[in-house]
């Protein structure tokens, strides 16, 4: 797990190295092993290491003199400029670069190091962009190709590790792992993209390709990006997420295959020269994961975390992990969040995530990972799973629907509206029984609809609703019942944007890598075959996932539903001293500037008042205020004193 940077165009700029070291000391948090730049004629390369595999051998940029089987490689052990036909900065892991690189010696090429970043950019020499078919890890690179003029760019499968660039009026291509390391370029203007504000309102999330800073772009997962000098850069898709269900498939059957996937995924997720740790909770996932690292090397470290509110009510699932880590004999070390621990971490966590994020439960990441990296250097986490098999509650909805298709849809919006009117409890059921799914289902998340966040926003509308965002997403998967849809837009969109994101951003944060074993190719080859039927039920979610773990785990423990880092917000901001604090940024000029703040202030006040949860609205307005903080408000402070 690393930081990587660069830019292209470096002759354009005398001062190169120290814009350079800049763009990678403002992202050292995901390095702090070691530093290293490139820089040859029309690229600069930079890289900040946290070093996991081959401790002494994998330092980066790594440089190989030519494409010669034998040729050498350059391996800075500081922060060095060389030169080279290839150059590779490499953030992530690659799970089978030793099956690649033994294949790769078949081949009549020599290596230097142990390291998985000299096996990916032999590959690549050996591949070309082939390689990606190959490779099996979570992954952001950019490789340098002197003899092409042409650098290559790629994201992993699944969006695990993220990747955003920016072109320049000058021609300059500018790519970081962090959107923090960009703004540090010379030729990056920071100007903030209303149109992100208003699909964040609804997503919770930066769901647009173009990030909250205008120019700024996210590369999607399972694409590469190549360009060459004064050319535009030229994205190409390479993999796909795509469905082969197999409605004979038992559940039997379906345990038995994913119990073995996700066992031999788990021994992949393991490699490396330092310990592997894993996080614990209530849920099936994490104790899976495990039970399956303990099954597979002795005992282990895990790390939990809870929140505690004033009047002493948790929120936590510290208990079931403790009796979790008990029964698997593996050491636990949990932590309970305070209050004030909690907002005061909120402008840091902000400020690692590069965009906002309305999700509390990255503010419990970022201190269950700060727990871990006490102790350890690389830990397990469950994310994936429930878009894989089925986990969210939510998905359940289309098999309770079933329940009134008898009944014409006409009907059931009809009726929705009568017992709305009437304030009846059922509306809401019967609204979605009588709707489609694509006309209802964002995401897991959905905070303001299209009216209500025209209704607080100043600026006028972009026109794009949220429905044109996942549109194409439906049509891919349009013949898929219900409830493979809702997970086919949860993997493409609130799994990139959401919860890979905060994984990413908030372990690195604390100089910790977090490897997620479900989300890994030949787990999925068994996902995408299991029928709806094997997910979810009307009484239960992931159901063949469940009986798989039971290899491993009694059945008060696969059986457990997991409370996902709940966070008590609902609680705190009917409280005076949390009311006061958001009332007062809700009347700041920022947010006068941006929103009708009446508007808002009464969102706030029916909540206190406890007419409406108006919670997760609240907070998405809030969040966004700090963020702004944080990223424009702050900045100009700084600079204005400079």
């Amino acid at each position: 797990m690393c930081g990587i940077c660069g830019f292209t165009g470096s002759t354009q700029y005398p001062d190169a190295n120290r814009i350079l070291k800049t763009m990678c000391d403002v992202m050292a948090h995901r390095g702090p092993d070691g530093e290293g730049q490139y820089i040859d004629g029309e690229v600069a390369l930079g890289h900040r290491r946290l070093s996991l595999v081959d401790l002494e051998g994998g330092h980066q940029p790594m440089v190989r003199a030519s494409r010669d089987m034998h040729s050498s490689v350059t391996t800075p052990k500081s922060s060095t400029f060389t030169t080279g036909d290839y150059a590779i900065v490499f953030n992530g892991e690659i799970y089978n670069y030793k099956d690649l690189r033994a294949e790769l010696q078949g081949l009549g090429y020599s290596f230097e190091t142990s390291s998985d970043t000299e096996v990916l950019l032999v590959a690549y020499i050996a591949w070309d962009k082939k390689l990606l078919d190959k490779v099996r890890g979570m992954f952001a690179f950019a490789i340098w190709d002197r003899i092409t003029q042409e650098l290559f760019c790629a994201r992993d499968f699944f969006g695990i590790k993220p990747f955003y660039y920016s072109t320049t009026d000058t021609g300059c291509f500018i790519f970081a792992s962090e959107i923090k390391s960009i703004l540090e370029h010379p030729r990056i203007q920071r100007k903030l993209n209303e149109d992100a504000l208003e699909q964040y309102l609804s997503f919770q999330y930066s769901v647009l390709p173009e990030t909250f800073f205008k120019g700024i772009f996210k590369l999607p997962p399972a694409h590469y990006l190549t360009i060459k000098s004064g050319e535009a850069p030229k994205i190409t898709q390479y993999w796909q997420i795509d469905y082969d269900i197999d409605e004979t498939l038992s559940q039997d059957q379906a345990a038995k295959q994913i119990h073995a996937a996700v066992q031999n995924s788990v021994s992949y997720h393991m490699i490396a020269d330092v310990e592997v740790a894993s996080f614990l909770s209530s849920g099936v996932d994490s104790n899976y994961l495990t039970a399956s690292l303990h099954d597979q090397g002795g005992n282990i470290k895990t790390f939990t975390v809870g929140f505690e509110t004033a009047d002493g009510e948790k929120y936590n699932e510290i208990s079931y992990a403790r009796e979790a880590s008990e029964h698997l004999c593996v050491e636990n070390y949990s932590h309970v969040i305070t209050e004030d621990e909690f907002w005061n971490s909120l402008a840091t966590v902000q400020w690692h995530m590069d965009e906002p994020s309305a999700d509390p439960a990255a503010v419990a990441l970022y201190f269950v990972d700060r727990q871990a990296a006490k102790k350890v250097k690389a830990v397990l986490s469950g994310e994936g799973s429930d878009e894989f098999f089925g986990g969210y509650p939510i998905y359940q909805t289309p098999v309770e629907n079933q329940k009134l298709s008898w009944c014409p849809k006409p009907v059931l919006r009809l009726g929705a509206k009568v017992l709305k009117a009437l304030e009846v409890r059922g509306a809401n059921f019967l609204y979605r029984a009588g709707t489609p799914i694509e006309e209802q289902f964002i995401g897991n998340a959905y905070i303001f609809s299209e009216e209500e966040r025209e209704q607080i926003l100043k600026h006028k509308p972009s026109g794009i609703s949220s429905g044109d965002i996942t549109a194409p997403y439906y049509r891919d998967v349009a013949a898929l019942d219900d409830v493979t849809k809702m997970q086919y837009i949860d993997m493409n969109l609130w799994l990139v944007g959401d919860i890979l994101l905060k994984t990413d951003k908030m372990a690195m944060a604390h100089s910790l890598e977090s490897r997620v074993p479900f989300l890994d190719k030949e787990v999925w080859s068994v996902a995408r075959r299991l029928p709806t039927k094997l997910k979810v039920s009307s009484d239960a979610t992931k159901t063949a996932l469940r009986q798989a773990a039971t290899n491993l785990l009694p059945q008060k423990f696969t059986k457990k539903l997991k409370l996902g880092f709940p966070v008590p917000t609902r609680v705190w901001l009917k409280q005076d001293k949390y009311y006061n604090r958001i009332k007062e940024t809700f009347e700041s000029p920022t947010a006068v500037k941006y929103f009708n703040t009446e508007q808002i202030i009464a969102l706030l006040d029916e909540h206190k008042a406890g007419k409406e949860d108006n919670s997760r609205k609240i907070w998405t307005i809030y969040t966004f205020l700090v963020w702004h903080k944080e990223y424009f408000e702050d900045k100009m402070t700084d600079m204005l004193g400079a």
